[in-house]
């Protein structure tokens, strides 16, 4: 129990601007001011946001790789009363940022946390694509092995917003397109910024834009949901996958299956293959 008349200190969490440094909500400039430290990644790319808005809180640098050394200091600090708010460079922490130990320091804790709403390059790109918005998901950055991306991307069957490195969206696209060449898609890049640019088609389309013309700056990329395989097809495959395991070729029982059932046998060929990749 805090005794009487003790100070009750708080972690604030407060999302900053993604790009246009107008983008940041009253109740964060408050925050900030108030105060006591503010934890951010880089204190020169905040101490330009804070001189701004003529904010002088000091700054504490809280990046990858002193998080887990750094969120015990500030736990200290707020457990004595401290006011402290969390900002990433961009965006909202612990999305694809760091704060997420110090979140989980400040809550095994049993100290009070605050979330501020704001700005979120995932959500505005994810508008901004004109592809559903009643469910989707969100990856973080895309994984590097190829069978990895290839199994969560095949898997996807509602929207999924991702960051990508401009100098993969090409080649992320191009492997898109191998599997699906109709999926639509939209690149948000440099969102709120000043070469703001939100290109919308299919992967196919898309990758052959970037693969002509590169694309710089930050990029997140947003997919429409993989097609679900029709049940009819998903149970010819099932029993296709049967008879090969029973010894049969791929082709002859793709053949003989789809003459039951009146499916192509090329497809039903191209979809069991397609799967063992």
């Amino acid at each position: 129990m805090t005794p009487a008349g003790a100070a009750v200190g708080r972690l604030l969490v407060c999302p900053t601007p993604i790009g246009n440094l107008e983008d940041v909500t009253l109740r964060v400039l408050d925050a900030l001011r108030d105060a006591d430290v503010v934890a951010c990644e880089d204190t020169r790319h905040t101490r330009v946001l804070l001189d701004r808005h003529g904010i002088r809180t000091p700054l504490l640098s809280l990046h990858e790789h002193n998080e887990r050394a750094r969120a015990a200091e500030i736990v200290r600090r707020i457990a004595s009363g401290e006011l402290v708010a969390l900002v990433s460079d961009a965006g909202t922490p612990l999305v694809s940022d760091p704060g997420f130990a110090l979140m989980r320091a400040c809550l095994a804790g049993g100290l009070e946390v605050e979330v501020l709403p704001g700005p979120s390059a995932v959500m505005t790109a994810l508008v901004a694509s004109g592809l559903p918005t009643d469910r989707f998901g969100f990856a973080g950055f895309l994984p590097r092995k190829r069978k990895e991306l290839d199994e969560l991307l095949a898997d996807a069957t509602q929207t999924l917003v991702a960051f990508e490195s401009p100098r993969r969206l090409a080649g992320t696209l191009t492997l898109l397109a191998e599997r699906d060449p109709d999926r639509p898609a939209a690149v948000c890049r440099e969102l709120t910024k000043l070469h703001e640019e939100v290109r919308r088609g299919t992967v196919a389309e898309l990758a052959a834009h970037y693969r002509k013309r590169p694309a710089r700056g930050e990029v997140v990329l947003v997919l429409g949901g993989a097609q679900e395989v029709p049940a009819q097809l998903s149970e010819a495959l099932t029993a296709v996958r049967e008879i090969v395991a029973a010894g049969a070729r791929r082709r002859p029982a793709a053949a003989a299956v789809a003459r039951l059932t009146g499916l192509s046998a090329n497809e039903l060929y191209r979809e069991l293959t397609r799967a063992e990749q």
